[in-house]
């Protein structure tokens, strides 16, 4: 056939432009644009992430104490010890 990849066949009426991608400029906008729109995401989402981190944290914490509450002996029980 003697065509490449991506060449099999021909469009006819259709102008397509390319530009090559070492004229590209790679973090073009990355700045004024990028940030922005990373901080813009995060406030999105953060009522979604940050009470269910809270609320697990929360009863993370009150199964540990309670845990090592329970793994402490009791005084009482061992008064009659000598």
């Amino acid at each position: 056939m003697g065509h490449g990849f991506g060449e099999l066949f021909k469009l006819r009426g259709i102008v397509t432009y390319k530009i090559s991608h070492f004229e590209q400029k790679s973090f073009a906008g990355w700045i004024s644009h990028g940030i922005p729109n990373t901080i813009r995401r995060i406030l999105d989402q953060i009522i979604y992430v940050v009470p269910p981190l809270g609320i697990g944290y929360l009863v993370y914490d009150q199964v540990e104490k309670e845990h090592h509450r329970l793994m402490l002996k009791n005084p009482a029980d061992f008064e009659d010890d000598k």
